[in-house]
């Protein structure tokens, strides 16, 4: 069951963008290795070939596609997992839940029920990341399995980024929804995940604040 899969649980965002160092393999799993040496207990990557990396540490793993770059218009677009073909991809790479863009802007080539259909037959787990109430509750009635906060503040239909994490959002799909939902983006404090289990998620995936180290360093030079 999903829920005994993911139940209380901190997952740890490991990703990095091709101009990136910690892109390189060796770089991207000795960061893997060193999250798990920490305490996370799952991984959340992105491509194929990082699934493959995360599948050998028998954790976890939540897999998504992104371009190579994002594009300049990213509010506007889906970028995550969007259409079958990286789906498919990530089902040959044996992703245990498979992740994707679940808000409500234009996509091409397929359907989210074409996407969430494919990942069933496959025997896996679906989970929409989304940016709004209206898009939980859109991605739970075609079927996903978890829903995600991933991509609040992120989009142009959903409320503007800050520092926090979208505490309401979770709050909000909790009641509206029967879904297990994994509290994502902006957290930067042990407090933030205290309190989005204090919610009711069901996990907590950080990123950032553990896993990309030129982010943290601009936070602190901000502030010089």
């Amino acid at each position: 069951m999903i829920r005994d899969l993911l139940n209380g649980k901190i997952i740890v965002s490991v990703q990095a963008m091709p101009e990136e160092p910690f892109y390189n393999e060796v770089c991207i799993t000795a960061m893997m290795k060193s999250v798990i040496n920490g305490g996370a207990q799952g991984l959340r990557v992105a491509g194929a070939r990082d699934v493959k990396i995360a599948k050998t540490f028998g954790l976890p793993v939540i897999g998504l596609t992104k371009p190579d770059k994002l594009p300049e218009n990213w509010r506007d677009v889906v970028y995550i997992t969007p259409t079958i073909k990286e789906t498919n991809e990530l089902i040959e790479a044996d992703a245990d839940i498979i992740a994707f863009d679940g808000t409500s802007r234009p996509r091409n080539g397929c359907t989210l029920s074409d996407i969430i259909n494919r990942i069933h037959d496959a025997k896996k787990y679906a989970m929409a990341d989304i940016s709004n109430l209206d898009e939980g509750i859109n991605c739970a009635l075609l079927g996903a399995d978890i829903l995600s906060t991933t991509l609040s503040g992120y989009t142009n239909t959903s409320a503007t980024a800050d520092e926090a994490p979208d505490f309401e959002l979770l709050q909000q799909l909790k009641e509206k929804t029967d879904l297990p939902v994994i509290l994502e983006g902006r957290i930067w404090s042990p407090n933030d995940v205290k309190k989005a289990f204090e919610i009711g998620a069901c996990a907590v995936v950080i990123g950032s604040a553990i896993t990309r180290p030129h982010l943290i360093t601009k936070r602190f030079c901000e502030y010089n």
